[in-house]
């Protein structure tokens, strides 16, 4: 009569035919290899998943800062022909550090479409939008250029050449009682679409770029 009691299995992969199985491997060894490197593929996969998650699910989590207008002086200042630098506050609390400067002027028809109420003006930051250095209007040749990499831009702020990854940001802007504000700042694609935040120097959002540069919480809620 065969032996009622189970026989235990054997304890070596080989003896087992496991594939890619030596001699004095065990099986209790190749498990813990096995869930090793899957332990650290999932922390891998996490290093990579978690900041995006982060990014994204915070822009409808965390309070946004307030939205707020700044006076850069009477309308009659700003001509559809040139831009005009203003200096602006992007940052309060922290003195000069929170300055930057934009370049505005009114909206030209034939260039810029017809009249837009969230942008009666044209304004134009001066970041680059390739490592973010500061770009220069040069009314000779009616180009933006950036002193770091060479980035140039046109009179539009569409990129012309060198290696920003799009436009320059925009602002909205508005009037009232004479005077002209500036508000939020907002990124444009290539075709200067405009989206609702604004994105980071050296992030593209045309195609897969606005999926994979969400906005940050830190923008003021439109």
């Amino acid at each position: 009569m065969p032996d009622p009691r189970r026989q235990p299995k054997p304890k070596y992969t080989a003896e087992r035919n496991i594939p890619g199985a030596f001699e004095g491997e065990t099986i209790t060894r190749r498990r813990m290899m096995t869930l090793t490197a899957h332990g650290a593929g999932a922390a891998a996969a996490m290093a990579f998943t978690l900041p995006a998650l982060a990014f994204a699910v915070g822009s409808a989590v965390f309070e946004r800062p307030p939205v707020t207008w700044q006076p850069i002086g009477p309308t009659g200042n700003f001509g559809p022909d040139d831009y005009m630098p203003v200096v602006i506050t992007t940052v309060q609390g922290i003195g000069e550090v929170g300055k930057t400067t934009a370049y505005v002027r009114a909206r030209n028809p034939s260039i810029d479409g017809p009249d837009d109420p969230k942008e009666p003006f044209i304004a134009l930051s001066s970041r680059c939008m390739h490592l973010g250095c500061p770009v220069r209007w040069t009314p000779a040749a009616a180009r933006f250029i950036c002193p770091c990499h060479g980035g140039v831009y046109d009179f539009q702020g569409k990129v012309s050449g060198g290696p920003p990854v799009r436009p320059l940001d925009h602002f909205y802007t508005r009037v009232r009682n004479g005077q002209l504000e500036l508000g939020p700042r907002y990124s444009v694609n290539s075709e200067l679409k405009r989206f609702p935040h604004y994105r980071d120097p050296g992030e593209p959002i045309d195609g897969l770029g606005q999926y994979l540069y969400p906005g940050r919480f830190t923008t003021p809620l439109q």
